[in-house]
C-alpha cells in the first residue's frame, strides 16, 4: 500500500464535505420541480382554453342562426325578397365580431315536406375542404313549410393549437356546424 499524503487526505475530506453540503442544499428544488411539470401543465391549460373557445364559438353560431332564422319563420324574409346572400349577412350580423364571415362560413337554407325527410347537407367536399359558396337564390319557405337552416363555419384556430388535434377538415381546421329546423308560421294568403 502506498502511504496517503496529508494533502490527499485533506482533498478527500473537503470533497466529502462538499458532497454532504450539496445533498442538504435545497435551493432551486422548486424551479427543478416546475421544469418537470411545466410542459404537461401548459398543455392542459391551453387544451382547456381551446375546448372552451370551441364551445363558445359553437354556441355563438347557434344563437346567430336562431336569431336570423326568425325572419324566415315569420315570412318576413320571403315577403321582403331576401336572397340567401342577404340571409347569410343577417347571420353574420348576429354573430360575434371574432367570427370571420369572409370565406369561412356557408349558409344553406332548404325546405322539406315533412320532418322525416329532413337531411342535413354536407359542409365539406371530397377533399375535406369547405364547399364552394353557393349562388344566391331567393330564401325558400312558404307558409307552413318545414325549413332546415344550416351554417357551416371553418374554425382555423383548431389548426394552430399545439398538442391538440381538433381539426376534422383537410387543412386541419375544425368544421363547426349549427343547424335549426322549424315549420314556418302561417303567413300570407
Amino acid at each position: 500500500m502506498t502511504p496517503v499524503s496529508s494533502t490527499d487526505a485533506l482533498k478527500r475530506m473537503a470533497f466529502a464535505r462538499f458532497i454532504r453540503r450539496y445533498r442538504r442544499d435545497e435551493r432551486g428544488v422548486t424551479a427543478v420541480e416546475f421544469a418537470l411539470i411545466a410542459m404537461p401543465f401548459f398543455a392542459l391549460v391551453f387544451g382547456i382554453i381551446a375546448v372552451a373557445l370551441f364551445f363558445f364559438t359553437t354556441f355563438a353560431l347557434e344563437n346567430a342562426i336562431e336569431q336570423a332564422s326568425r325572419a324566415i319563420r315569420t315570412g318576413q324574409a320571403q315577403s321582403g325578397g331576401m336572397t340567401t346572400d342577404q340571409f347569410k349577412q343577417s347571420v353574420c350580423d348576429e354573430a360575434p365580431a371574432y367570427i370571420d364571415c369572409n370565406g369561412k362560413i356557408r349558409v344553406n337554407v332548404q325546405t322539406f315536406s315533412d320532418f322525416g325527410s329532413v337531411a342535413s347537407p354536407s359542409c365539406t367536399d371530397s377533399g375535406g375542404d369547405l364547399i364552394p359558396e353557393p349562388t344566391p337564390t331567393p330564401v325558400p319557405g312558404a307558409s307552413g313549410e318545414i325549413v332546415l337552416v344550416t351554417v357551416c363555419y371553418q374554425w382555423d384556430l383548431a389548426a394552430s393549437i399545439p398538442f391538440l388535434k381538433l381539426g376534422n377538415m383537410g387543412n386541419d381546421s375544425r368544421m363547426i356546424r349549427a343547424t335549426t329546423t322549424f315549420r314556418t308560421e302561417p303567413f300570407g294568403s
